[in-house]
């Protein structure tokens, strides 16, 4: 039979007269109540071994500490730690106590303890080493590292094989993969647990074709087998890469080994399919999966977002709250992207529901996720409300906020939010500085983008990206500077991307800037020879200019290219059901209905005395040319259907695949004005709010 348990004494009344428990006894319930980490147990054993004057035994002094941290009463071990005297600390406590801080993320306190020990005389060994080094790779202070490197070779500790890999991932940690290199070369023996620390700190510092190299070498050993760290890791290396000639590799590899019933694993093999565009084989692997955690479903959520399903995606967070699973922080960030992607306001708010229920309502990652999502279903008003009701605001949720103002052309809104921002004391990012330089040039601010531009290397110590280029294009460009925009181009640290020659081809076009405009065209030709939207730019300056003959060259050049104009479409809910239409369509049901209604609305716009801008039809090549087809727009039937079918207090939100039209444009800001309705559109640019005859944006678009 199993006698009680050794801490049942310490229980009252459990034994009216308890024997006087030996250091022997009492280190054994030391051990045993660390395996219960119970706090109550840990303060009798430390009464009992003040009464018996046992404090200068360092095997109880040790353990009483790890038993405390343990229990997660660091505060407590520390006190314990400080207030005993320094010769009875040997190099077991010091290193104890380092690991204990460094792995409840205190990795300053660590090293400034790891000081404090060198100057009290204890020699550190390989596991003091190796803990410290765990603790400064924390810091991502390479410097730090370096001086233990220093320290761990005057105490002749350089060809430890424990000691090596924590230098190995202390240097990869800290993004100095050069000296990550070198010390694992100089290595005289390494185990699995070295080669993965290259293969992982190859991965984490964007040098995929490396860890891919590395795992080929281990491949190559006799002496070690790959784990599944290993494969997870090479296997995120071929999905960043879109390496899935090898990554099919390493399937079999997996196969090879015995790791397919590894949920890790398999995790990581779906991922690599899903980012390598073979989605079939990802949804395959899922289907196998016996034991399907949240990451599991989270790859797979995260695998339809990938290849732009993002109905899927939502459809299958529904079917992972039925089978029981909670979503955690990358389930709803992911969802939230898919819903914001369809702007589908009646997910996103349902999907909020779940937040709350879950209580997951302080999460700043969500929170930002969230605030983005109602700007994207048009929805400023909820986005704001989210925002107001953040109580310790970081740079995720004011960007959210900077970015859906940005989004739905609220310039100003951006400006004053930004300052706020600054006058918090918070530090922007390089997406925060994108919403700002757009609202500069949407609003005409030249020299207050120029100076918000310039601030990001002065004050911010920021590098301004290709994205931050293309918006300085075009603010300048859109004030009319295209010559200062074709210098800025030419002064331009990196290489221009399409974004920035697609600025200065759109400010050409506004301008009629055929000469500049065609030097653009021809640059985008060649970088993206497939985008349509180009040609068509080109296309309509030519034909705006009476050259009729260039144009239909630029149509010409088209076809013999294969590219195509995407059809416009346009789509719009009602009663959770979402309706599309094209130019011209006359497939709904209630089409007789909705060509009445535009007349109507035609008749009454032309009552204001608007006359039709048929210009527009030329620069949309899928519409008729005739003036009639003006009103037959994808975006004007929804608006009719809407108009039929939507509460008078309802607002009216239709979503389109091209840039609205400026005929479009207009008749949305007087339909607005004549029906008293709230009419919100989002085009592939922006959102446009219109509301008593006038459009958030400012009719500068």
């Amino acid at each position: 039979m199993r006698g009680p348990s050794p801490l049942k004494f310490f229980h009252k009344g459990l034994s009216p007269t308890p024997p006087s428990p030996s250091p022997t006894h009492l280190n054994h319930l030391l051990n045993t109540a660390i395996q219960t980490r119970s706090l109550k147990h840990a303060t009798q054993i430390h009464t009992q071994i003040i009464i018996k004057n046992y404090t200068s035994l360092p095997f109880l002094f040790n353990n009483l500490i790890n038993l405390y941290a343990k229990c997660g009463c660091l505060n407590q071990a520390l006190l314990l730690f400080s207030i005993t005297h320094h010769h009875f600390k040997t190099i077991v406590t010091w290193t104890s106590l380092i690991t204990h801080l460094s792995h409840f993320n205190m990795h300053l306190q660590a090293l400034s303890l790891f000081n404090q020990m060198r100057c009290s005389g204890p020699y550190p060994n390989q596991f003091t080493f190796s803990s410290i080094l765990s603790a400064s790779a924390a810091t991502m202070m390479v410097l730090h590292g370096q001086q233990l490197h220093s320290l761990i070779h005057k105490h002749g500790f350089d060809a430890n094989i424990f000691v090596g890999t924590a230098l190995v991932d202390m240097y990869a940690k800290c993004a100095d993969m050069h000296s990550a290199v070198r010390v694992f070369d100089q290595m005289p023996e390494r185990n699995l647990v070295s080669w993965n620390s290259m293969i992982v700190g190859f991965f984490h510092n964007n040098l995929y074709d490396r860890a891919v190299g590395v795992f080929k070498d281990v491949l190559r050993e006799k002496t070690v087998i790959p784990n599944e760290v290993s494969v997870s890791s090479v296997l995120s290396a071929c999905a960043n890469m879109g390496g899935l000639n090898f990554g099919r590799q390493v399937h079999g590899v997996v196969v090879k080994f015995g790791l397919v019933p590894l949920t890790y694993v398999m995790n990581s093999l779906m991922d690599m399919y899903f980012k390598c565009r073979f989605f079939d084989e990802g949804v395959k692997l899922f289907q196998c999966v016996g034991d399907r955690d949240v990451v599991t479903w989270n790859v797979l959520v995260m695998g339809f977002v990938q290849n732009d399903k993002f109905e899927e995606a939502c459809n299958y967070f529904w079917v992972m709250r039925r089978e029981g699973i909670l979503p955690d922080e990358a389930s709803f960030s992911t969802v939230l992207h898919s819903s914001a992607s369809l702007a589908a306001l009646h997910q996103g708010t349902a999907i909020h529901d779940q937040i709350i229920k879950l209580g997951y309502v302080k999460n700043m990652c969500i929170l930002g996720s969230l605030i983005t999502m109602y700007a994207k279903c048009g929805s400023l008003v909820d986005a704001y409300q989210v925002f107001e009701g953040i109580e310790d605001h970081n740079v995720i949720s004011w960007t959210a906020m900077i970015s859906a103002y940005q989004l739905h052309g609220c310039a100003n809104q951006v400006i004053e939010l930004f300052e706020h921002m600054l006058s918090e004391g918070i530090e922007p990012s390089h997406v925060t500085f994108v919403c700002v330089l757009s609202a500069c040039s949407h609003t005409g601010r030249v020299e207050e983008g120029l100076a918000h531009f310039n601030s990001m290397k002065k004050i911010h110590d920021m590098n301004p990206g290709p994205e931050h280029y293309a918006c300085m294009v075009d603010l300048l460009g859109r004030a009319g500077w295209l010559d200062e925009a074709k210098r800025f181009i030419e002064s331009m640290p990196m290489k221009p991307t399409p974004s920035v020659w697609g600025a200065l081809l759109g400010a050409c076009r506004k301008y009629g800037n055929l000469k500049m405009g065609r030097e653009a065209a021809e640059r985008l030709f060649e970088m993206e020879p497939y985008n349509p939207g180009n040609y068509v730019l080109l296309a309509n300056m030519c034909t705006r200019s009476g050259r009729l003959e260039e144009a239909n060259e630029v149509r010409r050049l088209m076809g013999v290219n294969g590219v195509r104009k995407e059809p416009g479409c346009s789509w719009i809910d009602v009663k959770n059901m979402t309706f599309v239409f094209t130019a011209h369509d006359r497939s709904h049901s209630s089409s007789d209905e909705i060509y009445k209604m535009l007349e109507k609305l035609e008749k009454l716009v032309k009552k204001k005395g608007y006359v039709a801008e048929t210009e527009f039809v030329t620069n949309h090549l899928e519409e008729n040319e005739e003036e009639q087809g003006l009103w037959y727009h994808s975006e004007k039937l929804a608006l009719a259907f809407g108009l039929l079918t939507l509460p008078i207090d309802s607002p009216i939100r239709i979503k389109k695949n091209l840039r609205t039209c400026g005929h479009c444009h207009t008749v949305m800001k007087l339909a607005s004005k004549i029906f008293d309705r709230e009419i919100i559109v989002r085009d592939i640019n922006r959102f446009h709010r219109f509301a008593d005859g006038f459009c958030s944006c400012g009719d500068y678009w």
